[in-house]
């Protein structure tokens, strides 16, 4: 019989809740152990609504269990780097909630901790929304449809400005780190399609400055609501990026590939294509084979198990959005152009 798998989770977030605990109940063989929260009483709540045996006082708690093989960290970005080289230290697999780090230079330092461990599984939580699509897009272009890909551009925006909001964590660069908005979600999702950018120039605002925090405390805001990015691409491509929460009716998330010979749009969940010569864009059909879905938690397992790769998303995957996201700050802090530097 083979044995469990036994899971540690490191924070039991909104999205840990949603998908993860429910993804790995849903697994054959597969144990919930232990769970740590930013409180004794949270980790008991999460605990008692999901059945979950053990509750850690502290994230190191987890770490140590004896009995742990695997730990899934849900957490906030600013402790993704210190769990992962913790976990991986002490011989756990480690499944990461995205984004990976808060850094190049500490995505780095998890990339070579799991070289040093290559018997241990470490995955990042994919960027979810194009998974759908992922594999007909690289079909087509695999296929020469498109020609040569020429323009790229992305534009993910969420409406008008709201300027008494709290300070979120995605606001909080001591929780968030560098990343802004969905910039490495999307940005992971376009490496996967057309592969990874060369050099950005980057222009930025904090429409709101000030925001109360938690405790009710006014704060500065270190992390822009509007982004605007050229890049250039390996591929010999150009991409225009914009991330906002300050466009209202901007529409649905929306990314266009424009080709020599056709233009490929996904906004939204529709993915859409029109050749040179038709009289606009016409639905794309996915096929069932290639279709794809949420299963993070099936690949995790399976690749514990060596029943199959982790292929959404790698630690290598995770450096290479981290090293954009890096390129996109030294633009902004030097006004100026930036290499991106894997």
């Amino acid at each position: 019989m083979t044995p469990p798998i036994r899971i540690g989770i490191i924070g039991a977030g909104g999205n840990t809740r949603l998908r993860h605990i429910p993804g790995f109940r849903a697994q054959p063989g597969v144990e919930i152990l232990c769970v740590a929260n930013r409180s004794r009483a949270s980790g008991e709540k999460a605990a008692a609504e999901f059945g979950i045996p053990r509750v850690h006082d502290h994230w190191t708690g987890v770490i140590a269990d004896p009995e742990v093989d695997a730990v899934m960290i849900g957490t906030w970005p600013y402790l993704h780097a210190p769990a992962t080289l913790a976990a991986l230290g002490a011989g756990k697999h480690v499944l990461c909630e995205a984004r990976m780090a808060m850094n190049l230079a500490e995505a780095r330092a998890m990339y070579e901790a799991h070289l040093r461990r290559p018997e241990l599984v470490a995955q990042i939580v994919p960027s979810p929304f194009t998974l759908g699509v992922d594999r007909t897009i690289r079909r087509l272009l695999a296929e020469g449809v498109l020609g040569r890909v020429l323009a790229v551009d992305l534009v993910a925006a969420s409406g008008f400005v709201d300027r008494d909001g709290a300070l979120s964590w995605r606001m909080d660069r001591d929780l968030s780190g560098l990343n802004v908005m969905m910039m490495g979600i999307w940005v992971e999702a376009m490496t996967r399609w057309v592969g990874p950018a060369t050099r950005v120039m980057a222009r930025a605002r904090a429409v709101v400055p000030m925001r109360r925090d938690e405790d009710g405390l006014l704060r500065a805001v270190r992390i822009p609501d509007h982004l605007e990015i050229l890049a250039d691409l390996a591929c010999g491509a150009l991409a225009h990026l914009r991330f906002s929460a300050v466009t209202g009716h901007a529409g649905p998330p929306a990314a266009t590939l424009y080709g020599e010979e056709a233009t490929l749009e996904l906004r939204g969940e529709e993915l859409r294509l029109g050749r040179r010569g038709d009289d606009g864009l016409a639905p794309v059909e996915i096929p069932e084979a290639e279709r794809g879905s949420w299963r993070v938690e099936e690949e995790f397992v399976r690749a514990i198990r060596g029943e199959e790769a982790v292929s959404h998303t790698t630690f290598a995957d995770g450096v290479r959005y981290m090293a954009f996201t890096e390129a996109v700050h030294r633009s902004l802090a030097g006004d100026r152009a930036a290499e991106v530097e894997v």
